[in-house]
């Protein structure tokens, strides 16, 4: 019942700014047509609703099982079934992640077809999924994070240097929607449940450290779409 309450509280405290703004803006510079303004009073009730019914779902069921899935695998002591299924399981909570989907359905609209919303998202996913089988490969032979991020993102760098200018925005926001409240969740219970079974290892150091290589994923796979595309 508390985490119901808490749940109920942070959503409300999480919605109640903008609803105030632009309620303020309504009555002093834009003066929306009032149907509009209906639409997004309504709108924000609902995002509410669902907000507080994702959050629960998180709450009870993707932690939990995210932390238990990592800690399960490192026991097998097999370094390709753990890198395997980190990568299957980073490319699948990244296709189902609801930010990605909007990102990508506003490039697909925004470029005509140029870019197409399934392909997009294909390359986010695999990006994420690839960067979440090397964090898992970093918390097994206790790699340095700092090298993996200095790397990754110089690779990005050089890159981008080879990518159509149009892809190189669309890639750092690609990097920035996967981290969203799907994806973050799941992968970070999952590397504190890798790390928590690793003997004299720091579980939260490791886990924190995955989401952040996750996040490099998206944006070199977008750039190498654009490579392709360009």
């Amino acid at each position: 019942m508390d985490n119901i309450k808490d749940t109920v509280l942070e959503v409300i405290l999480s919605i109640l700014p903008i609803t105030i703004v632009i309620t303020i803006l309504q009555f002093t510079l834009i003066w929306l047509p009032l149907d509009m303004f209906i639409q997004f009073l309504i709108g924000v009730l609902l995002v509410g609703s669902g907000l507080i019914l994702f959050l629960l779902g998180v709450n009870i069921g993707l932690l939990p099982v995210g932390e238990m899935i990592g800690s399960s695998l490192s026991k097998t002591k097999r370094v390709w079934v753990i890198i395997f299924f980190g990568f299957l399981l980073g490319l699948v909570v990244t296709v189902a992640e609801p930010d990605v989907r909007v990102l990508s359905s506003q490039i697909d609209q925004v470029s005509g077809g140029r870019i197409p919303k399934d392909i997009l998202i294909l390359s986010v996913a695999l990006g994420v999924g690839g960067f979440v089988a090397l964090a898992m490969f970093r918390i097994i032979f206790s790699i340095n994070i700092v090298y993996l991020l200095a790397g990754g993102y110089a690779l990005v760098f050089i890159l981008a240097a080879f990518t159509p200018s149009v892809f190189v925005p669309i890639s750092f926001d690609s990097g920035g929607v996967t981290t969203g409240p799907l994806t973050v969740p799941f992968i970070l219970s999952l590397g504190v449940g890798a790390a928590s079974v690793m003997r004299g290892k720091s579980s939260s150091s490791d886990g924190f450290g995955l989401v952040a290589l996750a996040s490099i994923g998206p944006i070199l796979a977008v750039l190498l779409l654009g490579v392709i595309y360009g």
